[in-house]
């Protein structure tokens, strides 16, 4: 079998030592058609994120988390506090996603998607090997003395780390107070903005921190989702897998000899060159079987599949594969438990298209103002007073709002006495008084229905209480 007769490694990780130290990881610098096609997908969603900020549609942008003030742009569309069942389905959704991802795929999202391991292998540590040299040259910069040289590469490195992280923190705030805010910020002087410069400080130091010094801990302590996995993969499930069934034959592994029959002396085909061990970003054995330290980043892969083309022996020892798959040869089928993921999902996913087409571009709530009761006027009218919020959710200004009783005959007036604007993304507030006649009120308290109207043509309605003596029940 692949697991191997000492298991210490279960009851550690690699990146601490036998002291309780950090054991640093210094991987080599991976290459092949999986690096190849990871860049590209990087290079694609490092360009997104640092754009999606940036970009407007209707003038609104792309994407927006601003919950300071309770603003959201979810592809240039926006959303309020009163659309936040739609956020909570959002989110129930991407967690069955990964879920449903995870089951199938295994930990592949944090190998080719995580904006952690996409900043830390294709940016961070592409300027590492730049400055620092590949694995061996920086582990010997590593052990080498304080010299002119050493304080030149240090400096240097940690400057550049310093100022993308610098570059990430103003994203970021990008995303959290808005593109047009930032540029504000950024075009005034700083004394103006104080509480902001100190905020864009400690992200800065944030993501200084986790790029320069926590690195891959982040993966294998802090993220949960590395703990979820736990719970999700089987022996369907397609990880980053080696193949133990030809790797050890039946004698194990062992160096590779020229012109040797393998096959015929019984070793498998892992010549045991360490190589995947040295290659991986986590500093994990992958012969060891699924740990919760991989990320699959395929840089095992690559490399192994690298020396099995310089001895001559077939690609795919380690390869995407799930358990089944190695012991059994059997091929990948979906197991009921992910039919019954994808269902739920697809349910989900239903559910939020269409609360999207039945959401409204205008948000109306009509209420009672608090402590005022109802007031008896001429040829026995009954007034009450309210107070009105509108919310306009479009990108466009709503012009000439008035209200309209859809329930029962009687009259609104607005305190102002004019017809109502609401600016895009904004809302208008006020007073307004709503009369009806006694023989309408049934109780003391009756429901009432108003039509909000734009120029003519009605736009959303609205319910609210409205109160009556009850001697005219």
């Amino acid at each position: 079998m692949g697991t191997p007769e000492n298991e210490v490694f279960r009851d550690s990780i690699g990146t601490i030592n036998s002291e309780g130290k950090r054991a640093w990881v210094f991987p080599k610098k991976p290459s092949g058609r999986f690096y190849k096609y990871r860049s590209y997908v990087s290079y694609f969603l490092l360009l997104f994120l640092f754009s999606a900020p940036f970009i407007k549609i209707n003038g609104n942008q792309f994407l927006l988390f601003n919950v300071l003030e309770r603003k959201f742009n979810i592809f240039s569309f926006p959303f309020w506090p009163q659309d936040f069942h739609l956020l909570v389905i959002s989110m129930i959704i991407g967690v069955v996603f990964v879920i449903l991802f995870t089951v199938i795929f295994g930990r592949i999202f944090c190998g080719w998607i995580c904006p952690q391991t996409i900043f830390m292998e294709m940016v961070f540590r592409k300027i590492e090997y730049w400055i620092d040299g590949d694995r061996g040259k920086q582990i010997r910069l590593q052990k080498q003395k304080w010299n002119a040289e050493k304080i030149r590469k240090r400096v240097t490195k940690w400057t550049i780390f310093y100022l993308i992280s610098f570059a990430i923190a103003n994203v970021f705030l990008a995303y959290l107070i808005g593109s047009d805010r930032l540029i504000q910020y950024i075009t005034s002087p700083p004394s103006e903005n104080i509480g902001t410069l100190v905020a864009l400080l400690i992200f800065t130091s944030v993501f200084y921190f986790v790029f320069t010094w926590f690195r891959e801990q982040v993966c294998i302590i802090a993220c949960p989702y590395g703990r979820l996995q736990g719970v999700l993969l089987d022996n369907k499930t397609i990880n980053v897998a080696y193949d133990y069934v030809r790797g050890e034959g039946e004698k194990g592994r062992a160096k590779f000899r020229k012109n040797e029959d393998r096959q015929a002396v019984g070793k498998g085909d892992c010549i045991d060159c360490n190589q995947c061990v040295v290659v991986c970003p986590t500093g994990i054995d992958i012969r060891n079987g699924t740990q919760l330290e991989c990320v699959n980043c395929t840089a095992c892969i690559d490399e192994c599949d690298t020396i099995m083309d310089k001895v001559g022996l077939p690609k795919g020892l380690i390869r995407y594969a799930s358990e089944d798959n190695i012991a059994n040869k059997t091929k990948f089928r979906l197991t009921a438990r992910m039919k019954g993921y994808t269902a739920v999902l697809g349910i989900l996913v239903f559910t939020l298209i269409g609360m999207l087409f039945l959401r409204n571009d205008l948000e109306a709530t009509i209420l009672r103002l608090p402590g005022q009761l109802y007031q008896t006027k001429e040829n026995n009218m009954i007034s009450n007073v309210y107070t009105y919020k509108l919310v306009n959710k479009t990108s466009n200004d709503i012009e000439n709002v008035n209200y309209k009783l859809l329930s029962h005959k009687g009259d609104i007036s607005v305190v102002s006495n004019q017809d109502i604007k609401i600016p895009k993304q904004g809302l208008a507030e006020g007073t307004l008084f709503i009369e009806l006649h006694s023989s309408a009120v049934k109780g003391d308290k009756v429901k009432v229905k108003i039509g909000v109207y734009s120029n003519g043509e009605l736009i959303e309605t609205a319910s609210t209480n409205f109160l009556g003596p009850r001697t005219y029940r």
